[in-house]
C-alpha cells in the first residue's frame, strides 16, 4: 500500500520561502511519475508542478522560476522548494503519486498524501 506524507509546511511571509517534503513508503519515485498540487478552500484542486518517473520536470506558467522539484532517491522523497512567496500561493499543497502524461499534462493518479498547509502572510 502507497503512503505519501508531506510535510513542511507553515506560516511565511511574503517573499519568504518553503520547501515541501513527500516521503513514499509502498513505491518509489524512481519508477512513477509524481506531481504536487495545492488546493483553496471553495477551488478546485490545480496542478502546480509534476515530475515524470525520468527526471522530466513541468511547472504550472506562472509558477515557473519560483518553485522548483527535486527528488532524493536514498531517502525516496521528492521536495518542492517555493521562493519568492506570494499571498495566493496560500493553499494546502498535497502529493500525488503515480499518475500519466496525456498529451504533456499530467493526470494524477490514485495515491494522495494528506496535505501540508502553506499560508503566506502579506
Amino acid at each position: 500500500q502507497v503512503q505519501l506524507v508531506e510535510s513542511g509546511g507553515g506560516l511565511v511571509q511574503a517573499g519568504g520561502s518553503l520547501r515541501l517534503s513527500c516521503a513514499a513508503s509502498g513505491s518509489t519515485f524512481s519508477v512513477n511519475n509524481m506531481a504536487w498540487y495545492r488546493q483553496v478552500p471553495g477551488k478546485q484542486r490545480e496542478l502546480v508542478a509534476s515530475r515524470s518517473s525520468l527526471g522530466y520536470t513541468n511547472y504550472q506558467n506562472s509558477l515557473k522560476g519560483r518553485f522548483t522539484v527535486s527528488k532524493d532517491s536514498a531517502k525516496n522523497t521528492v521536495y518542492l522548494q517555493m521562493n519568492s512567496l506570494k499571498p495566493e500561493d496560500t493553499a494546502v499543497y498535497y502529493c500525488n503519486l503515480g499518475g500519466r502524461y496525456s498529451s504533456g499534462t499530467y493526470i494524477a493518479g490514485v495515491s494522495w498524501g494528506q496535505g501540508t498547509q502553506v499560508t503566506v502572510s502579506s
